[in-house]
């Protein structure tokens, strides 16, 4: 313990690996730009072993917050593609499934079943009962029309 506290360099570089098995653990592409601080600090620290506490918080700080900043131009340039680029978008996925109107759609508006829930529909007129096709959603409300058999 007090050979890590006389060189202030290599517990930065622990706390950086630990960070970064932290972010490995737990990923959420931020520990690691907070890992890239800590160890520029540790870097430096080993460095300018005579540099103070206040300094290496200091270069904690701007390292990390550069780190981010480069980070997060990165990522902007570089957006990950998913797989399902419809995966956070519920009603869109929808698009294509045949459903029964269970509250009638008249001028224009009604309630359609989704599996256990009900939803707004807008199309022509639909008796309840009858199965629409979801060609689209706007917000909330899904667009419909009828199944031709």
């Amino acid at each position: 313990m007090d050979a890590l506290l006389a060189t202030p360099g290599l517990a930065w570089l622990i706390l950086a690996a630990v960070l970064a098995i932290a972010e490995l653990l737990m990923p959420g592409i931020f520990l690691v730009f907070v890992a890239a601080g800590a160890a520029l600090t540790g870097v430096v620290t080993l460095i300018i072993p005579e540099l103070a506490v206040l300094f290496q918080v200091a270069v904690f700080i701007v390292a990390t917050s550069a780190a981010v900043a480069i980070g997060r131009r990165w990522y902007a340039r570089n957006p990950v593609a998913s797989a399902d680029p419809l995966l956070n978008d519920r009603a869109a996925r929808l698009i294509g499934e045949v459903v029964t109107v269970v509250e009638p759609i008249v001028a224009g508006k009604g309630k359609v079943r989704v599996g256990d829930g009900e939803w707004l529909a807008c199309g022509p007129d639909t008796p309840i009962g009858s199965h629409v096709r979801i060609v689209g959603a706007t917000g909330t409300s899904l667009t419909v029309e009828p199944v031709i058999a």
